[in-house]
């Protein structure tokens, strides 16, 4: 049975299953993260696609014609808790995974933390806030990702 936490961050998968470890324990940080930056959450959904998928809805919604990682739909109201869709094509995750000697879990926690930052008000088109929001990728990659035995940092 779900809990009233899970049931506020949802994983779809529409791609092919693949090996996603630790979802309670990543929807839990998610709802962390939130909360860290100032948020409330209602209801996030996570929606694993394909290339194609999301090159339709790029097209469709953003006018874009080019393949991108993730999209993501904030649905809610200024200053009310955060109603959202979040669409990751994975074949982009894999690829970009070896672009950059991530490694493919490390690069789809990045884009799965990206999406809740745009939600938190991030942006990346100028290269200033192109740094910023490498930076909190970053922090919640390490914060997440700490060594057993450790404790994160308070910062």
């Amino acid at each position: 049975m779900s809990t009233a936490k899970e049931q506020q961050v949802r994983f779809h998968f529409i791609h092919p299953p693949f090996h996603f470890p630790n979802r309670t324990e990543l929807k839990s940080f998610l709802l962390a993260l939130f909360k860290k930056e100032g948020f409330k959450v209602e209801a996030i959904n996570y929606i694993f696609c394909t290339d194609d998928y999301l090159l339709q809805l790029n097209r469709g919604y953003l006018k874009h014609n080019t393949l991108t990682d993730i999209i993501t739909f904030g649905l809610s109201k200024s200053k009310e808790p955060l109603i959202a869709d979040i669409y990751i094509s994975i074949e982009r995750v894999k690829e970009n995974s070896q672009l950059f000697h991530s490694g493919f879990l490390k690069e789809l926690h990045r884009v799965i933390f990206h999406g809740a930052l745009h939600l938190c008000g991030y942006k990346d088109k100028k290269p200033s806030d192109i740094k910023l929001m490498r930076s909190k990728e970053d922090y919640y990659l390490h914060q997440y990702f700490v060594p057993r035995g450790t404790k994160p940092s308070k910062s």
